[in-house]
Parts: C-alpha cells; structure tokens; sequence
C-alpha cells in the first residue's frame, strides 16, 4: 500500500468518524426533544388538566371572538378627569386629550408645553385612584420608581458583601442566602406578607417592589462584581490603599457602569411588578384594569384603553433605559457632548439601525 493511499484512508476513516458522530448528535438531540414533548404533554399538561381542545372548540372559539369585539376599539372616556366628565367617549377622548396643550410647570419646577388634561389630572391625583387611567398609570410610575431607589442601597451593599472578592467564603454566603431567600418569594407573595400589616394601600406595593429588588439587582450586583479584573485591585493594594479603599477605586470603578444599566433593567421589571400587584387592590393600572374586567361585557372596552396605557409605559421606560445605556458605551459617544446625545435620540437613522447618521 502507498503512502497516498495510507493517507487516503486515514482521511476517509476520520470522515466517516466525524459522519457518525454528528448522527449521533443529532440523534440526541431529536430523542431528547420527543422525550421533552412527551413528558410536557403526558406528564405535566396532563396532570394540569390542560387540553389543546379547549383551545378549539367552539365554545372556547365563540367566547374569544366576544371577548376580542368587547375589547375593541378601546374606549379611552376614563383616560383623564376632563374625559371622565365630560363623558368623552372612544377614541375621540383620546384626541382631545393629545390634541389640547398648553404652557406650564411640570412639578412646579419645570417649565414646558405639557397636555392639558393630563397635566390637570396628575395635579389633582390620588395614589389610590383607580378610576382613572393616567392617575392609576402615575400611581403605577411612582411604585415601581420609588420602590428600585429605595431597594438600591440594600441591593448595592448585600451585592458587595455577597462577593467573594470582598468577604471570603463561607462568610459571604449570607448575604448570598439572603439574596437567594428573597428571590425565591415573588413580589406578590411579599404584597400578601406585607397587607396584614401595613393594610392594602400603594405603600405596601412599594414595600413589596423594595424588598425584591434587593434580591434581583443585589444578586446582579454580586455576579459583576466577580467577573472584574484582577489588575485594579492589585494597583490600589501596592500603593497602600486600604480595605475600603480597594472596593471602592478598585473593583466598584470596574462596573460603575454596569451597575447602571443593570438598575435600568430592574427598574423596567418593577414597573411591570407595579401593574402586577394592582390586582390585589394596592392601586395603578393593574386595579383599573382588574375593576373594569370584572365587568365582563360592559367593561371590556375601558380595560383595553387601560392595556394601551400599560404598552406605552412599558415602551417608554425600555426607550429611555436603553438610551441610557447606550449613552453609558463610552465608544459610541466619544467626543459629543449631553446635547449631540439628546438629538440624536430623535435621528431617523438611530431607530432604523443606521447608527453614524
């Protein structure tokens, strides 16, 4: 045998090799998605009582297609006091209320052209008015706010002390264990917690918003914090920096940045907990729209208004986070100053992906 053909063969042995390996991937991979497959629907679904029929038959059909024309068009007459009284109904309220502006002061402070209406609304809102859209949306604004500002120093200090970086194990793991205990109760289990003893109002929300966001930002905290670089820290310790020191200018210098966009992030998730925690009556959008389903047919229409309030909140806080964000990469915004940052928010070629324009 030549050594072409010894070549040959070790060429084609190693392809066929490689061949039955990938089958044998493949393989895997097909099994284990039927076995997926059968254990969701033959275990789980199963035990749940949960059938793919319910979602076709005709009853189920017929109530879907009421609930859809009960929904639509929202119906916007509870979106501000004015509408309300007025009875200004559908989307014509809507309108009126975009469509009227006026010169004013935004928190007393801030001078401006705001919308009438809702400028009007805010003034005289409640915290725990839910008969009203844009009060329940500033009651839902203000909860999941607050509740990220005041959850953020415990988050930051249990994020550092949880570091095995700053205090060795097995003494970090109780802030760990902290943190972790936290998590495993969601944010409307700590509302019920929380209602026999400060009673259903919007500050129990916020109490409830506080106390998981020390869980959810405090164990991101933790995870960036080990993921820093060893170089700082070795440069602040040589020259003669203290413990407190080497936390602060050598590994809290590090994510600085990261732990905004990580505050950001959380900051989305509690607004979304906000409208959550409304159903169980501590006030926003999730207790309007809960009142209004209740309804049934009569109230439909109002909900929906309510559901489009909730989208553009959500929309808005993702924008201006993800701004943030992108402000905080220092690459993309060398050489510009906050006002270049600010217009260009409103550049064409920045929502369309074109990103130098």
């Amino acid at each position: 045998m030549t050594p072409e053909t010894e070549t040959d063969d070790r060429i084609e042995s190693a392809r066929q090799r490689l061949w039955r390996q990938r089958l044998l991937k493949r393989g895997v991979v097909i099994v284990g998605l039927v076995g997926l497959l059968y254990l969701t629907n033959n275990v789980f679904l199963d035990f749940l009582g949960f059938d793919f029929r319910q979602l076709t038959n005709e009853r189920a059909q017929t109530q879907m297609r009421s609930f859809i024309d009960g929904l639509l068009p929202p119906n916007f007459e509870d979106l501000t006091t004015h509408t309300k009284a007025e009875e200004i109904t559908g989307l014509d309220a809507l309108w009126v209320t975009l469509s009227t502006w006026e010169f004013g002061l935004l928190w007393g402070i801030i001078p401006g052209l705001w919308p009438t209406h809702i400028m009007d609304t805010l003034a005289g809102a409640r915290a725990g008015n839910g008969n009203v859209i844009v009060s329940a949306a500033y009651t839902t604004v203000a909860a999941g706010f607050a509740g990220t500002v005041l959850g953020f120093p415990l988050a930051l200090a249990f994020g550092v002390l949880g570091s095995e970086r700053v205090i060795p194990f097995p003494f970090n793991f109780i802030f760990r264990g902290t943190m972790s205990t936290i998590r495993a109760i969601p944010a409307i289990v700590w509302t019920l917690i929380y209602i026999p003893i400060f009673g259903i109002s919007p500050a129990t929300g916020v109490l409830a918003i506080t106390t998981d966001t020390v869980g959810n930002l405090g164990r991101l905290f933790t995870d960036e914090l080990e993921e820093i670089e060893e170089g700082p820290i070795e440069a602040i310790r040589s020259a003669g920096g203290n413990r407190a020191q080497v936390v602060a200018f050598g590994m809290l210098s590090q994510v600085t940045n990261a732990f905004i966009a990580w505050t950001l992030y959380i900051l989305e998730i509690n607004t979304r907990i906000a409208i959550t925690l409304g159903v169980l009556g501590v006030g926003g959008l999730g207790m309007y729209i809960d009142n209004k389903l209740g309804l049934l047919d009569a109230g439909y229409s109002e909900a929906a208004a309510g559901l489009v309030m909730v989208i553009g909140i959500v929309l808005t806080i993702e924008l201006v986070s993800s701004r943030v964000r992108a402000r905080l990469r220092p690459s993309d915004h060398d050489g510009r100053t906050l006002l270049d940052a600010l217009q260009a928010l409103f550049a064409p070629g920045k929502w369309l992906g074109r990103l130098n324009r």
